[in-house]
């Protein structure tokens, strides 16, 4: 079961990107405090894997040919239509739908125009789906003594202006992201909590599509040609990534100023050791962690090793780091790994060029 795993870093200048709410005791009634973490070492900003999915599904939803699923809800439930087999969205980021089957609740769903017999409402069922695309918080990459609250005021009315407070942050945060490529387009209906994808329903429109039979019988697939590219489309989303709190104020690019990602047939992350901070906290990539991680995962690696590190960003650890990735394409030992090494962006159009050669044996 192949995974797509890759690092990446944001770089965040002056930054609030995603905010905890109001604080407590401060100077003014309306302080917002930015997420973090807090350890002996000091104050780790984060972001959360939430705010994180819910960047690239906000991009991901304005690409030609993705497929966003609708939202319904009833009271103080919420789910998708869980579809995945005509919504992208579903089939990568997962969904649990357990819908009440009270009067009331299928009244809510007929005033919201759902057809309670043509989209799976039946009593009783619950679908889950675990999301083939997973991804962590991301974190600073070294603790900061404090962060930083700006005060500021809103005085375009006449009399006392109105004084608020907002905290930020300067530091560079890391995250880690990974496809599970075998399930990608793939869709299970057992009773067996994350695989029943499918319902009656599913099955039917899975059948009436003539989608192939998978795992004998116990799942269906969709063409190799759409499982592709619901990929390709994640993938040139991360490229794209914007979003975040506070852009009025501090306009952050949160593109991935380093990428680094591979194929390979385990799910467990390889890349986590291959960047940390140097003693100022500034980004440090450890060349010899790749060196070592493509060594020991040689066998488990199935793809070439892809880079993305746009000029003007660590530019001081190009050379180095170009001079490991040649020694990696070129050395037995690492089983002379095909490597990348260019814009994130373009990073990601390699990967999507090899993909087209190796999807029979990715997305196997």
């Amino acid at each position: 079961m192949a995974h797509l795993s890759g690092l990446l870093l944001i770089d965040c200048p002056a930054s609030a990107l995603n905010n905890a709410g109001a604080v407590e005791d401060a100077r003014t009634d309306n302080t917002v405090a930015v997420k973090r973490i807090s350890s002996k070492a000091g104050v780790f900003p984060y972001v959360s894997a939430q705010a994180f999915r819910y960047w690239l599904r906000s991009i991901l939803s304005k690409m030609d040919g993705w497929t966003s699923s609708p939202v319904f809800r009833e009271g103080k439930i919420a789910y998708t239509d869980a579809n995945p087999i005509q919504y992208a969205e579903d089939d990568v980021f997962g969904y649990m739908r357990a819908p009440s089957g009270s009067a009331e609740a299928k009244k809510l769903r007929e005033e919201q125009g759902i057809d309670n017999k043509a989209t799976a409402m039946q009593d009783k069922v619950t679908l889950t789906r675990q999301s083939p695309l997973k991804v962590s918080t991301l974190v600073s990459i070294a603790p900061l003594r404090e962060v930083t609250t700006d005060f500021g005021v809103m005085a375009r009315q006449e009399g006392n202006a109105v004084p608020f407070e907002h905290e930020f942050y300067r530091t560079t945060l890391s995250g880690l992201y990974s496809m599970d490529l075998a399930m990608l387009g793939r869709f299970y209906s057992v009773n067996r909590s994350g695989f029943k994808h499918l319902d009656e329903v599913r099955l039917k429109q899975a059948i009436e599509l003539k989608l192939a039979p998978f795992d004998d019988g116990r799942a269906y697939e969709l063409p190799l040609a759409e499982r592709k590219n619901r990929l390709s489309k994640v993938l040139l989303a991360l490229g794209e990534l914007t979003g975040g709190a506070k852009l009025a104020m501090h306009y952050t690019d949160v593109a991935p100023k380093l990428l680094i990602m591979a194929v390979t047939k385990g799910g467990n992350h390889i890349f986590s050791t291959a960047v940390g901070a140097d003693a100022k906290g500034l980004p440090l990539i450890k060349h010899d962690a790749i060196k070592e991680i493509a060594r020991v995962y040689k066998d488990e690696i199935i793809s070439g090793m892809y880079v993305g590190l746009p000029q003007g960003y660590l530019d001081e650890q190009r050379a180095e780091l170009s001079a490991t990735l040649n020694e990696i394409s070129k050395g037995a030992e690492y089983n002379n790994r095909c490597t990348f090494l260019g814009h994130p962006r373009e990073a990601i159009k390699k990967l999507l060029a090899d993909l087209e050669t190796e999807a029979s044996v990715w997305l196997a």
